[in-house]
């Protein structure tokens, strides 16, 4: 069993027993983790915190890995990026909620991958620190894309629709698959940008809704065992 220190960004937190959690994170060092951590539903002084372990929260850890498919250990615990903004604001919240479980659905990785462990690091302070957000988790999971395998081919974007199955653009506009038109139209806007662009990007309501469903299409088109998110209803709710 190896001591191992690496960041780490909560996916999800689940009551085990009475007084236990089972946590899945994604570390920077060695990629999806999930930690029994006994006691910590009982007051106590000290130790560590259920605060620790809410969606998405970014860590310092020092655990113990067994790497053999059973549960691992947390022995020391830090906040490593504190959020300013996320835990005080309903509808950050809400997204949040909403991207962790996502991203538990989307992330199998067992290895190392340093590049997609920056992303959601970097995506999140980002989300944090800025006010106009409406369509941020659009952009986060379309760009997510990139990492799980099938960012859409942005070659030939004169065609007449984007092909979900198949990533890229076709004019085949009869295919089952295959959006066009004006959802065609309000999905591009969003291909070949990074978040800094995102507050120039403009949707209304049911703009925004349809893009949502899109990208979830997508998701669930290309993962294995993607279920749609539990909390898609609160988050249009939201953004209503």
């Amino acid at each position: 069993m190896a001591v191992i220190r690496t960041k780490a960004i909560v996916l999800s937190s689940l009551k085990f027993g009475d007084s236990s959690l089972i946590v899945k994170c994604y570390t920077e060092e060695e990629g999806l983790k999930s930690y029994l951590i006994r006691g910590i539903l009982k007051a106590k002084k000290g130790g560590l915190k259920v605060a620790y372990f809410q969606p998405l929260t970014q860590l310092s850890i020092v655990a113990k890995h067994n790497n053999k498919g059973a549960l691992n250990s947390i022995k020391e615990v830090q906040i490593s990026n504190p959020y300013q903004t996320i835990y005080k604001d309903i509808v950050k919240q809400s997204v949040v909620m909403f991207l962790s479980e996502v991203l538990s659905f989307s992330i199998k990785e067992e290895e190392k991958n340093r590049a997609l462990f920056e992303y959601l690091e970097t995506g999140l302070v980002w989300l944090d620190l800025h006010d106009k957000i409406a369509n941020f988790h659009l952009l986060f999971l379309l760009n997510l894309t990139r990492f799980l395998g099938f960012y859409p081919d942005i070659t030939e974007k004169d065609k007449l629709g984007f092909d979900l199955v198949e990533g890229n653009f076709s004019d085949l506009t009869l295919q089952k698959n295959l959006i066009k038109g004006n959802n065609f139209y309000q999905f591009k806007k969003l291909l070949g940008i990074n978040f800094d662009a995102i507050e120039k990007v403009s949707f209304n309501k049911s703009e925004r809704q349809i893009v949502l469903k899109i990208i979830i299409r997508y998701f669930e088109l290309h993962l294995d065992g993607f279920k749609k998110p539990k909390s898609l209803q609160i988050l249009e709710t939201v953004f209503s």
